[in-house]
């Protein structure tokens, strides 16, 4: 299992709208960084990762499980980039901010403190577990 971060601003898909997708989840759409696309097809059934409101609110809010690994993404029409389907896990206790995480001497390396940018990131399993704790989370399975 490896750990993620997806991120989306609110107002395009939120949190919610991820819950009430249910089981069956969704596509993650939309991706068109080339950096972002080889995380997403780096993902496996079972990962993990932190769903983050960006721009508005910017705070990891829950976890998101992949349910089906990389295929073409229906909303490309240049046939380039590529979806997962994920569903809600579980949300955060208490949103972890970017602020909380830049400030967290142990998370000073991660990728969301160090490229905010990127829309699709990599998590150690460290991070993971320090952002969970400070969400009030349980980690979950661990790698």
């Amino acid at each position: 299992m490896a750990y993620w971060l997806v991120k989306s601003e609110p107002s395009c898909w939120s949190w919610d709208e991820q819950v009430a997708a249910g089981e069956a989840g969704t596509p993650w759409t939309g991706v068109r960084n080339h950096a972002a696309k080889n995380n997403l097809i780096a993902m496996a059934v079972g990962d993990r990762a932190f769903f983050y409101h960006s721009n508005e609110g910017k705070a990891v809010v829950g976890i998101v499980e992949v349910t089906k690994t990389a295929y073409p993404d229906p909303t490309d029409a240049s046939g380039r980039f590529v979806v997962v389907d994920f569903r809600a896990v579980a949300p955060l206790k208490t949103p972890v901010t970017l602020a909380a995480i830049k400030a967290e001497p142990e998370l000073a390396a991660m990728e969301l403190a160090v490229n905010s940018r990127l829309s699709v990131q990599p998590v150690r399993a460290a991070e993971w577990r320090r952002v969970c704790a400070m969400g009030g989370t349980r980690p979950g399975p661990q790698p």
